[in-house]
């Protein structure tokens, strides 16, 4: 399934699935009361016409020191040319119209495992619908996304207008999305080949803990990405602990470049990349280390019907010959989704065990963890994975391992 075939109702599903999969990932580190602030902004609401969707993003930040008790997320779409574009946000709780004689006006009342403590930020995904047919000219028009909570203490920053963009233009599209990174993994290795770990029930993310970031690349133009660089910034506090081998790394060990040249990174198809991350010992907990980020961009492209081989669309760093396509000309349809900030959340220290949660020693083997899972798995087919397997990762061989030594 590709966004171009795919039926509106599976989009919409893979969106809902999406939204849903990263709140088990961990309870909010810390609140202190519930008055706070929170921000609404969001990314990704231009697409091209030659797909029959895609994923745009609002996304609800909480710059206090509380967790609110109750967040509303409204969507006001009511100015977009329905024949042309729909709108449709998706999130647990659902967003049913506010009233039925306008269905295009949204209110999602967030769960409370939904809801961002101090520090996170949470992404409701906003599925746009591609109604038009034979389009020629650019369509755009306003939509004002909107948050209410009881316990906002400032509303200047509660609402944001943006233009959703349906273009004839035909080009890459990648997505960026990153959650904050929470839990501590908890992980033992074995000296088999293959090792396996399971963070189910582990708790929060400690000082001296390593957690993971999930990092999330989807394609969702009408030409694919033929090469993809994708960079990682965490915040000041947390460190890569363990090298990939499609990645280098800063001297402070808090960059992440990685590039896989040969990835063909078909239109539909999503890029997961997952790298462990080290909490420092002495950070001084809880506390919220801000400011990390991950941004993408493709190399080339390619389009989306073009003959590839089925090696190229796997990510590895030892591959076969990649199938020598020539490049069409690259444009970058959306960039305002190509980036995407996360937080590193850490709760304080448990005295019971001496402040670390019993994670991943800081040198020994790589915890590289599949450069791309998800390169030629589907949307809906990535998300509907994760929510299987619970953030069960296979590691690598350990004869292939490095470390950081």
């Amino acid at each position: 399934m590709i966004f171009r075939t795919r039926r509106a109702a599976s989009l919409a599903t893979a969106a809902l699935l999406a939204s849903g999969v990263f709140t088990a990932l961990g309870a909010p580190a810390y609140a202190a009361g519930t008055e706070t602030d929170l921000a609404i902004t969001a990314a990704g609401t231009r697409l091209t016409s030659g797909v029959e969707g895609k994923l745009a993003w609002a996304k609800i930040t909480n710059l206090g020191e509380g967790t609110p008790s109750k967040v509303i997320l409204k969507v006001d779409a009511s100015k977009v040319d329905a024949s042309k574009l729909v709108l449709e946000p998706y999130q647990e709780g659902g967003c049913p119209a506010t009233d039925d004689a306008k269905p295009e006006q949204h209110a999602c009342e967030l769960n409370a495992d939904e809801i961002p403590g101090p520090g996170e930020t949470v992404e409701v995904p906003v599925v746009l619908l591609n109604k038009a047919k034979g389009l020629t000219e650019p369509y755009s028009a306003p939509v004002t996304i909107s948050i209410e909570s009881p316990d906002d203490t400032d509303d200047s920053n509660n609402s944001v207008d943006v233009n959703v963009e349906l273009t004839p233009e035909s080009g890459v599209d990648l997505g960026v999305f990153v959650p904050d990174v929470k839990d501590n993994l908890g992980v033992g290795f074995t000296e088999a080949t293959r090792a396996d770990f399971e963070e189910d029930g582990e708790g929060p993310l400690r000082p001296g803990d390593i957690g993971i970031v999930f990092g999330f690349i989807l394609s969702q133009g009408d030409l694919s990405a033929k090469g993809v660089k994708w960079t990682y910034q965490l915040p000041e506090g947390a460190t890569f602990p363990f090298e990939d081998e499609v990645c280098t790394y800063s001297a402070d060990r808090r960059t992440a470049v990685c590039e896989d040249k040969a990835l063909v990174l078909e239109t539909g198809n999503a890029l997961i990349h997952l790298l462990p991350v080290a909490v420092d010992e002495d950070v001084e907990a809880p506390v919220t280390l801000k400011d990390g980020w991950m941004e993408a961009e493709a190399l080339g492209s390619l389009p989306a019907d073009a003959r590839v081989s089925q090696q190229a669309t796997k990510p590895a760093s030892k591959r076969a010959e990649v199938r020598n396509v020539a490049d069409t000309e690259y444009a970058e349809l959306d960039p305002t989704d190509n980036k995407d900030d996360f937080a590193v959340i850490v709760a304080a220290a448990d005295s019971g065990n001496g402040g670390g949660g019993g994670g991943l020693p800081v040198t020994g083997v790589q915890a590289g963890l599949i450069g791309g899972i998800g390169a030629g798995v589907v949307l809906a087919g990535v998300v509907m994975f994760l929510v299987a397997r619970r953030r069960r990762v296979v590691l690598v061989a350990p004869g292939d391992e490095k470390t950081n030594d």
